[in-house]
């Protein structure tokens, strides 16, 4: 009974948190400039919105591989949506170094690697 309650509140402890990063790299993602005021005193510009957007979806990514369970999962939403990110910099001409195109598809590869993992294991459940 008590380990069972201490697993109780560990999961609200996880739960708490895996909510707050993900609302801050939600707010990272939409207003990085704002975030940056509200957290650091300084409005970001240039590539350190680029650069905070990256940390927005690692966040969201982060508080959903922290949900209980969903470790898959949020590793699957961080590099697809890190994979469509970095592509869309680099189609808009945005900022672009010479890793840029191997980090998309590096990203895209990984995607494609947890989407076979987590359909393969929903195959195995069924």
């Amino acid at each position: 009974m008590l380990e069972e309650n201490g697993r109780h509140t560990m999961n609200r402890v996880l739960i708490f948190a895996a909510v707050g990063e993900a609302a801050t790299g939600l707010a990272l993602l939409l207003v990085p400039s704002l975030v940056g005021q509200l957290l650091l005193g300084a409005e970001l510009t240039g590539i350190a919105v680029t650069v905070a957007r990256v940390a927005g979806i690692a966040l969201i990514g982060l508080g959903l591989a922290c949900w209980p369970g969903k470790a898959l999962i949020g590793m699957l939403t961080y590099s697809a949506a890190v994979t469509l990110y970095l592509a869309y910099i680099g189609f808009a001409g945005g900022s672009s170094g010479m890793l840029l195109w191997p980090a998309v598809v590096v990203h895209a590869i990984l995607t494609a690697l947890l989407t076979r993992a987590i359909t393969r294991g929903k195959a195995a459940e069924a």
